[in-house]
């Protein structure tokens, strides 16, 4: 990342989600070109992203004016947590998830995901929340990567989009 540029959140407005849509291709290209299946079978699609916007939760990670990535930071909960195979770090019911984050290629492998999620832990500090959960498939190297890197704990598993997951959370 360049030195000098300011990073924030943004909320999408609905004009916006060809922009987004256009992240998450993006990196469904990358994870099929490093052999992950995760997102290959059609989800998240252009329906996803808008309902994500629609509800107020899809967020661009901002460099200055440029968008570098699109995420979706939930408070509503993910029903699929409730069946973790496994223990969450804490039993609480204030929880943020950060779903979908789909960084964009100019800007992957520069550190750009990092500031994503520590921009989102900040915003769910901010709502209050005493957890910040996320999940991944097992093969996805690069994002448990990512998430141990920024002091997340493997939690166990869950099933969700016809597949077995791997559960983190960081305590708040």
């Amino acid at each position: 990342m360049c030195n000098g540029e300011q990073y924030s959140l943004k909320a999408v407005a609905a004009n916006e989600a060809p922009v987004a849509i256009a992240f998450i291709d993006e990196a469904k290209a990358f994870l099929r070109s490093m052999g992950v299946d995760q997102w290959q079978n059609g989800y998240p699609n252009a329906d996803t992203v808008k309902a994500d916007i629609a509800k107020g939760n899809g967020y661009f990670l901002m460099a200055d004016e440029r968008p570098l990535a699109y995420m979706c930071i939930d408070f509503g909960g993910e029903m699929a947590y409730d069946g973790l195979d496994g223990h969450w770090l804490i039993d609480t019911r204030a929880y943020g998830v950060l779903h979908r984050l789909a960084m964009g290629k100019r800007s992957r492998g520069k550190g750009a995901a990092t500031i994503a999620i520590q921009l989102a832990e900040e915003l769910m500090k901010c709502r209050r929340m005493e957890s910040f959960r996320i999940d991944t498939d097992e093969n996805n190297e690069v994002m448990k990567h990512l998430l141990t890197k920024n002091g997340f704990t493997y939690c166990g598993k869950i099933w969700f989009d016809n597949s077995v997951k791997i559960a983190y959370e960081k305590v708040l």
